[in-house]
């Protein structure tokens, strides 16, 4: 099997021409950064491996996932390397295609997007393209599959690609590169490419290369040919002469084979924008559309189909296992853990699917469209004043959907200090697994107004994280200038298939958990609710799981929730937020012939229960998010701090709401 290596600019539709390639699927989102590690399939006819690389605009990283692209370059050789090229952004996208060329493999250029390109009135020659690139060039429309099943014949035809064409840097820096590719030993990478990309300033290269010469040398060649080059030109260092060679190079290549039909007048997307991204707009119409997505999740859709998939559970389908167990003869202890263990916990979490599925939905939604890089703008003035930028909200907003997918996300910064701070403050925005736990207490102690409250524990955990990076800023990482580069990409009308497909890639993890960790945490729990010191089926009031709630009860007494239940459930809450949901039906259910709903009304007041849903926000991050941090930060010191100062300011801020509220007169 041949190896083909996919690189590309972010939003140019690489991992969507990735999935139609390979007939797999990969997180799509339509923002920089969206593939944070390198991700493997095979292509459709089986002949060969596609490695789906992270979006890049230079081979030279400058965050941690891009750096991603450059150290596979170096330590892989494929045997074919397919560049993704946005046709209505080729003059930037040219820009890799060169570093590109220079590597020296066989190249194919996948221009897509070539629809949005002609809709702009830019006409581009794949022939003469192909020509002055040396490089096989195939028309795709990536979203719609148009064109991938003759870029796939291209990709495999073995021995029928051209020598890529090489940029010509003048007879100075021409002499200094041969000279170093002259001492690199014969490798599976070219010896130019090393060479230009050391003299370019990219430090992977650089530190690869210190493997093969003394750092002495390398240092002294690098700026004796500085000097000779800043002698004969203008340029301030060899990184911007690289880039300006580069850069009349595609300026000869565009005017040979682009032509322009028409003159481009003010498209859609800047219209949208004026809104979108307006000053003091563009904050208000955020928090609009997230209400809306609420009010959506909950009111308008999500709770009804809950609702019903609830009386499904509880009454046709508990009766009818009850009838098969006792039709089976099955023991009482068998009976119980299926109907009191498995049902009550499980089905107690899996009513609140469709609720999941609709954010989701939302989610996907805001990245295909290209919203999610305006809200990263919109943002980014009100992030600066916290001590970060408006990329460090995208992660935030990943970790609506889940925490871990948000943190490994933060990969994309450029800066370490601002990496750290996403990675600590990620865990603090809302997850999935949370909203089963707010959509059970605001189905009972806020009818009338459940998308405002849930709305409030969403901005809450945003405003919270602002505040602590402020802090945070100040105290732990101090000193470090801030970048701030997104991408706007044009709006477009997300296709129903790919939001499909989106939406249960993000939400199937959440059934899956349902199936397999929560089944077995139910049955767990079940047990300790079973059995006792005096041994089992013993009154829940004399269990386990009675004794380990009580030990942190008088604790959260403060906050207004200090039963065992509400303390046994916050701490089989660690394992996965749902498992709070899972816990209370099981402790209730076996406590108790009523419903969980009407159980959960004679323990908590409206104002406890809102105190308590504020301390599942943002007390500590689960289980996986705990080692995702330990994974990405590297240190176990981060990790404590992520889970101590966590447990604090929730407990803090569940004491100020609860004692306040009283204060007011709320109950």
């Amino acid at each position: 099997m041949i190896s083909v290596a996919l690189v590309g600019n972010p939003n140019t539709g690489k991992t969507s021409l990735f999935n139609a390639l390979t007939r797999s699927y990969e997180y799509v989102g339509n923002w920089a950064g969206v593939t944070v590690e390198k991700k493997v399939g095979v292509l459709l006819d089986k002949r060969g491996e596609l490695v789906d690389l992270p979006g890049v605009y230079s081979l030279s990283p400058l965050s941690k996932d891009e750096a991603v692209t450059t150290e596979y370059m170096l330590q892989s050789a494929p045997d074919v390397v397919l560049n993704v090229v946005d046709a209505s952004q080729i003059e930037r996208n040219l820009h890799l295609t060169l570093q590109l060329a220079e590597y020296g493999h066989p190249l194919v250029i996948a221009l897509n997007m070539t629809d949005v390109a002609e809709g702009r009135g830019l006409k581009i020659d794949p022939a003469r393209l192909s020509a002055l690139l040396g490089a096989t060039v195939v028309p795709v429309i990536a979203r719609t599959e148009k064109g991938c099943v003759e870029l796939l014949q291209e990709i495999v035809q073995p021995g029928a690609h051209p020598t890529p064409a090489k940029v010509d840097y003048g007879p100075l820096l021409e002499a200094a590169i041969a000279k170093l590719e002259a001492r690199i030993p014969e490798q599976p990478r070219a010896g130019r490419w090393l060479a230009l990309q050391f003299l370019e300033g990219n430090e992977t290269v650089a530190e690869w290369l210190k493997t093969l010469f003394p750092a002495e040398w390398l240092e002294r060649f690098y700026r004796t040919t500085e000097s000779d080059i800043a002698a004969q030109t203008n340029c301030r260092g060899l990184p911007q002469y690289i880039r300006e060679r580069r850069a009349e190079r595609i300026k000869d290549i565009l005017e040979a084979c682009c032509q322009r039909t028409r003159t481009e007048s003010s498209s859609l997307s800047e219209k949208l924008d004026a809104l979108a991204t307006h000053r003091w707009l563009g904050i208000p119409i955020f928090l609009l559309f997230m209400y809306l997505t609420f009010k959506l999740t909950f009111d308008w859709f999500g709770t009804p189909i809950s609702d019903r998939l609830d009386a499904l559970l509880s009454g046709p389908v508990s009766t009818g296992l009850a009838r098969l167990l006792q039709q089976l003869g099955a023991a009482d202890f068998i009976q119980a853990v299926v109907l009191n263990g498995i049902v009550a916990g499980v089905g107690g979490v899996l009513v609140f699917v469709p609720q999941i599925f609709m954010l989701f939905l939302i989610i996907s939604f805001i990245e295909d469209s290209g919203y999610m890089a305006r809200i990263a703008t919109v943002m980014d003035k009100l992030m600066e004043g916290a001590g970060l930028n408006g990329k460090t909200f995208i992660p935030m907003i990943i970790g609506f959907g889940c925490n871990v997918p948000g943190i490994m996300a933060a990969r994309t910064i450029e800066q370490p200090r601002e990496r750290l701070l996403t990675i600590l403050l990620t865990p603090l925005m809302s997850c999935s697994a949370r909203l089963s736990v707010y959509s059970l207490f605001v189905g009972v102690f806020f009818q009338s107004h459940k998308a405002i409250i849930v709305f409030s524990l969403y901005v809450l955990g945003v405003v919270v994280a602002l505040a602590l990076a402020k802090l945070f800023s100040r105290t732990l990482a101090r000193n470090e200038a801030s970048m701030f580069v997104v991408e706007l990409p044009p709006y477009r009308i997300p296709q129903w298939k790919t939001l499909a497909r989106s939406t249960w890639e993000k939400g199937k993890g959440f059934v899956r958990k349902a199936g397999t960790f929560i089944f077995g945490g139910s049955v767990l729990i079940w047990l300790l609710s079973y059995t006792g010191i005096r041994g089992w089926n013993v009154p829940i009031d004399q269990s386990f799981m009675r004794a380990i709630g009580s030990g942190v009860a008088p604790i959260l007494e403060p906050l207004g929730f200090g039963n065992w239940q509400a303390g046994a459930a916050l701490i089989t809450g660690f394992l996965a937020k749902e498992v709070v949901v899972s816990t209370m039906g099981i402790i209730y259910a076996t406590s108790s012939e009523a419903s969980l709903q009407q159980t959960l009304g004679l323990f908590f007041t409206p104002l406890q229960a809102y105190s308590f849903m504020v301390f599942i926000l943002l007390y500590v991050p689960c289980l996986a998010t705990v080692g995702v941090i330990r994974k990405e930060t590297n240190s176990a010191k981060w990790t404590w701090f992520s889970v101590g100062y966590a447990l604090i300011v929730a407990y803090l801020l569940a004491l100020l709401i609860y004692r306040v509220g009283l204060l007011l007169g709320f109950h």
